[in-house]
């Protein structure tokens, strides 16, 4: 038999070292969807600004339009999320659409592999591009753009470098447009008296003033708006002034206009004012409008500005909520020409405003509170507020009473301390206290190892900021205050020195346990008062 050739014998490959020569492909969570025949399957997402003054029919088409030249013989667009009225500064977990886009992406089951824009400045700004590309491909999901002509790759310097410059330049024009609008604006209050929109002031209404300056817009239909008279709050504006003038204080004002059932701006126009469910007068509301130089006759703008009250500056995702700040007077853009009747003279305004601005009373003494800060209702957990009577300081909590409104007859009690006899009380029964000499003593000493006073019906309690009674609580004094069970006198307590106060704990509200009686004021006086709200609004 013919002997069979030998062929040589080749040893077998390594493993390992087959392993570790191959280029590991990233791991991505969720389950990976592997492109079918037709190609890859696209989510397409667009957004709008405004629908107001855009449209998102035409929107919509030009930047899928532009989206599907991206992914034109690569795959087909399977579905849509598309953003109307979202600025491009919004952080996409704020973005309806954008939020569910990535809800979806999260999904093991998701019908599509990789996300499309039609523009990389309609879905990003700043350096959202690169944390959204970053959660979207730990998805197992590709983000392609129109600016990459395919799928963006974080490893690749060159994308990185295009992402960087295009969320720059994404940036810039906003800041550029918002110069430019501005700017304009402030112009055309300036130097032509122009309504900027909004909701007219209180006795004021919107009437036509004709067609748009610009002929492009007025060719659209597009009209003026300027403010007139309203007949029926503007003798209230009017009567406002009159009683300011005559020396009547703002929560004196207020209570008439309360007690003549008179509507309040949120009341007479609740379409413009949805922010003031039930609105009553208020002394804000009042000092509002003594203080608003529109009723001079004069167009005026930028008296306030949103703050967004980022906790990192220029990132929208850390924002606490807008809030509307007033800006210094001489930032306010005033035409210096009347553009609308007048409902005060400008020597009556400006005599109401050196009222409002009087610092010290007319018996010219200095009225100073040291304990202000220091002192906490026991009843609802308020900060007692200064109060001067009879020549001399006090402090007193109406649990959310204003002299706007009358005071119900269930109401709890007012508590009301004068500080001489705050302080005269506290000395003579705590030995770490007796030493000191007057309010501003006593207040360097509460400061100094961050404490309170706890202030109820005839009972004081020392205690500190997080909450740790540090003393027990102290009967007042027989000045006619009912006792309460819980002020029985503590033994006094050696001193604290500074090295032996104990480092404070991590704060809590200085809320006291409600009772049923409390919260129901509580809520009764919220009813009665809804407009609390720290927001500044004109």
């Amino acid at each position: 038999m013919p002997a069979h050739a030998s062929t040589p014998s080749t040893p077998p490959p390594n493993s390992f070292d087959a392993w570790l020569s191959a280029s590991p492909a990233p791991r991505a969570r969720g389950r990976s969807v592997r492109p079918g025949a037709g190609g890859v399957r696209f989510a397409f997402y667009g957004r709008i600004s405004t629908s107001e003054y855009q449209d998102p029919v035409s929107s919509r088409a030009w930047q899928i339009e532009s989206a599907q030249r991206v992914t034109a013989g690569r795959g087909r667009i399977v579905t849509e999320f598309f953003d109307t009225g979202a600025s491009r500064s919004m952080p996409w977990r704020k973005r309806r659409q954008a939020a569910a886009l990535l809800a979806a992406a999260a999904e093991p089951d998701r019908g599509f592999d990789a996300v499309v824009v039609g523009e990389f400045e309609r879905a990003f700004a700043g350096g959202e591009a690169r944390r959204i590309i970053d959660t979207l491909q730990g998805y197992g999901v590709q983000v392609w753009l129109p600016e990459t002509d395919g799928p963006v790759d974080l490893t690749d310097p060159d994308h990185r470098a295009l992402l960087m410059m295009l969320g720059h330049q994404s940036q810039r024009e906003v800041l550029r447009a918002r110069f430019r609008v501005r700017a304009a604006m402030a112009a055309q209050v300036r130097e032509q008296g122009r309504h900027q929109g909004g909701r007219p002031p209180y006795g004021y209404q919107l009437v036509d003033a004709g067609p748009h300056l610009n002929k492009m817009h007025a060719s659209w239909g597009r009209r003026r708006h300027r403010l007139e008279v309203d007949p029926v709050t503007a003798p209230h504006v009017r009567w406002i002034f009159a009683r300011r003038l005559d020396g009547m204080s703002a929560a004196g004002i207020a209570r008439g206009l309360n007690e003549r059932r008179v509507p309040s701006p949120g009341v007479y126009d609740r379409v413009r004012n949805p922010h003031r469910p039930r609105a009553v007068w208020t002394l804000q509301t009042v000092a509002a409008i003594l203080a608003n130089p529109r009723y001079t006759g004069r167009q005026v703008w930028n008296r306030q500005f949103t703050d967004h009250r980022e906790a990192v500056p220029g990132d929208k995702r850390s924002s606490l909520g807008p809030v509307r700040i007033w800006n210094p007077r001489d930032e306010w853009v005033i035409c210096p020409d009347q553009t609308h009747p007048a409902l005060v003279s400008d020597q009556d305004f400006t005599t109401a405003q050196e009222i409002t601005a009087r610092a010290t009373p007319e018996d010219g003494q200095a009225r100073r509170y040291a304990l202000t800060g220091l002192l906490v209702c026991g009843t609802c957990g308020r900060r007692l507020a200064g109060h001067w009577v009879n020549g001399r300081p006090g402090y007193r909590c109406r649990h959310g009473h204003t002299s706007a409104h009358p005071a119900s007859e269930d109401a709890p009690r007012w508590v009301y301390w004068a500080e001489a006899r705050l302080v005269e009380d506290l000395t003579a029964t705590h030995e770490a206290l007796a030493e000191l000499d007057d309010a501003d003593d006593l207040a360097a000493y509460l400061t100094t190892r961050d404490m309170v006073v706890v202030c109820g019906r005839g009972t004081l309690t020392i205690e500190d900021t997080a909450g740790i009674q540090v003393d027990a609580p102290v009967a007042a004094a027989d000045h006619g205050a009912a006792q309460t069970a819980a002020a029985v006198p503590a033994p006094a307590e050696p001193a604290i020195s500074e090295a032996e106060t104990p480092t404070p704990v991590a704060r809590r509200p200085l809320r006291r346990p409600a009772t049923r009686r409390s919260r129901m004021a509580k809520r009764r006086h919220a009813a009665e008062n809804p407009t609390r709200s720290p927001k500044k609004r004109e």
